[in-house]
């Protein structure tokens, strides 16, 4: 290095004690390292603490009675485990699973009566769903929006409901209809009459 070059320096902010920081940015937003390490211990806290919402839930197999009561009835199929699962897997093609999984994580909350839980549960999807931040984040207008950060002073296990209910909407209006004609549910329909008819 000759004299006259001078060798990059990071300035910081007095008051700020953040490590290493490589930016003038101060709000979080840059993806130095510090930020990093700071969302790998976020990601690992909440992963171990509140992951319930399985890959698949539980069930037993349709029968083809319920494939096509689906068909007539979007509540019937949000009723049923294996309903559930199969639309989730059409979401997760239209890259809209956080939908069901945000209805999931809310029917979820419903069932706590802990008043602790019902502050980590809410928090949890509050972060994973509501947060501009989130990659999750589902799509609510700004009336519930602020319902809801209201709400999150105080969050109970009903802290969501007009959430779930405008996400349930949504799924029932925009993807329901694709779901019915989609190659996952035609496929699923076939599967289940070879079988009723090989037995």
């Amino acid at each position: 290095m000759s004299r006259h070059e001078t060798s990059p320096t990071t300035v910081q902010p007095a008051g700020n004690n953040r490590p290493n920081a490589c930016c003038f940015c101060w709000c979080c937003c840059c993806s130095c390292s510090w930020n990093e390490d700071q969302d790998r211990t976020r990601k690992a806290s909440r992963d171990t603490k509140l992951d319930t919402i399985p890959n698949c839930e539980t069930c037993t197999n349709p029968t083809l009675d319920e494939v096509y009561v689906w068909s007539q009835s979007f509540d019937r199929l949000m009723k049923n485990p294996a309903g559930r699962n199969v639309f989730r897997q059409f979401l997760r093609t239209e890259y809209s699973e956080e939908n069901m999984l945000f209805w999931l994580a809310c029917e979820e909350l419903k069932k706590e009566v802990n008043k602790g839980l019902i502050d980590e549960k809410s928090r949890i999807i509050y972060e994973d769903y509501i947060s501009i931040l989130s990659p999750k984040e589902v799509s609510l207008d700004s009336r519930v929006r602020e319902n809801i950060n209201r709400k999150m002073q105080e969050p109970t296990a009903h802290t969501f409901d007009d959430a779930q209910l405008q996400i349930y909407t949504l799924m029932h209006r925009d993807s329901y209809p694709r779901f019915l004609n989609s190659t996952i549910y035609k496929s699923l329909i076939q599967s289940v009459s070879r079988s009723s008819s090989e037995s």
